[in-house]
């Protein structure tokens, strides 16, 4: 057998279907090891093999993302934008404002539904206004080294030089959704002893410091517990076996799982992402723009592309200058640390209504909008108006 445990790095990168150390000696009489940490060591930075284009990997995944080759294709040619609609969202009628007003006041807490039923609706306006939408779907990888327990996985480090990170295939989610995918890089798999126990699978447990036994809590460790009555929970021993370890003052390893030896290797993750930022056209109703993320409107127009253009030609001009934004800073931004698989363009038009309507000879106001009938009001006339039985 091997009475010595050695890390040679001479080894590093091959199975030694030989090493296989043990550990001898009383399990219950080892001692614990000065200054045993309460979790596993970090592994140290000689565990890992120097990789063909993989220099500088950490573990830990301090790497960053790494910078995605050159795209293929040729920029896309601008396209024109939609045409202007023939037709417009009509204004509500009364009753759908007075309907949808009923309807909040009924979901809201101490509040009357008195105003909404029987005011007098003074006057209704149209403000419908436009959102402009760009979704980048987007795929980023990362590397760092990772290991796990050895138990015969195929080794291949130093066959063939290991493919590039953007070079290796993964299933693409389906476009605009989010995923991650986790891939060993072919041919960086090695074969180390465990860092954690040294290759030997197991560790002192912690919880009897290695002894295999605590004194008993039952008669705190006299073996009696009044007079000369044996304590009958230790046999009178003064202490009582440890229950994590069975009585061995070992654990198995945390890192190993009781195997010495772990598979390092390179682990590379995906991820899809779709990033997404929109701009709501001010209007001058007085209800903030703020309440609009809330709800959906129509869809006047969509494109979605490899890369898309900004909109052309479209009647409101903030959407253009919106669309131009978003579009460069979008591109600029996410192409750097990740490869860009589609864009989606869309604008929607958000029906608004203001409402004046009178309530005791005093004028208010609420707001509709959004496909929803959403309401939203500052002063409603009768809250706290919770009845006491």
């Amino acid at each position: 057998g091997l009475t010595n445990l050695t890390l040679d790095t001479r080894n590093y990168g091959i199975v030694n279907s030989g090493y296989a150390p043990v550990a001898t000696g009383a399990a219950a009489m080892m001692a614990p090891l000065a200054g045993e940490p309460h979790g596993p060591s970090a592994p140290p930075a000689s565990m890992f093999d120097n990789m063909p284009g993989y220099e500088g990997t950490v573990a830990g995944g301090g790497g960053g993302f790494l910078p995605p080759p050159m795209p293929a294709f040729p920029a896309p040619q601008p396209m024109p934008g939609p045409e202007q609609p023939h037709w417009n969202i009509p204004s509500i009628s009364e009753d759908m404002a007075r309907e949808a007003f009923v309807f909040y006041a009924s979901n809201e807490c101490c509040y009357s539904s008195a105003p909404a039923k029987d005011c007098v609706i003074s006057g209704m306006e149209a403000f419908n206004t436009y959102r402009y939408r760009l979704e980048t779907f987007t795929e980023s990888r990362s590397t760092e080294w990772s290991h796990e327990p050895y138990t015969g996985q195929p080794v291949d480090a130093f066959v063939q030089p290991p493919p590039g990170a953007w070079d290796i295939p993964s299933k693409t989610p389906t476009f605009f959704g989010e995923g991650k995918q986790q891939i060993k890089v072919p041919y960086t798999s090695s074969v180390k002893a465990c860092h954690n126990c040294l290759g030997i699978g197991h560790k002192p447990c912690k919880d009897c410091a290695g002894a295999g036994n605590k004194v008993c809590w039952v008669c705190n460790g006299c073996g009696y517990r009044h007079g000369n009555d044996r304590c009958h929970h230790c046999s009178g021993r003064g202490r009582e076996n440890c229950s994590h370890c069975q009585g061995r003052g070992l654990k198995s390893c945390d890192v190993c799982h009781g195997k010495q030896q772990l598979l390092v290797f390179i682990k590379l993750t995906v991820k899809w992402t779709n990033n997404t930022d929109a701009h709501v056209v001010e209007q001058s109703s007085g209800l903030h723009v703020d309440n609009l993320s809330e709800v959906s409107g129509k869809t006047l127009f969509r494109d979605s592309q490899f890369m898309v253009c900004p909109v052309l030609g479209f009647p409101d001009p903030a959407i253009m200058q919106a669309s131009q934004c978003l579009v460069s800073e979008h591109q600029g931004k996410y192409s750097r640390t990740s490869r860009i698989l589609q864009q989606r363009q869309t604008i929607e038009l958000i029906p608004v209504t203001k409402v004046t309507y009178l309530w005791k000879e005093q004028t208010h106001i609420y707001f509709v909008y959004g496909n929803e009938f959403k309401v939203h009001t500052d002063d409603y006339p009768a809250t706290c108006c919770c009845s006491v039985m």
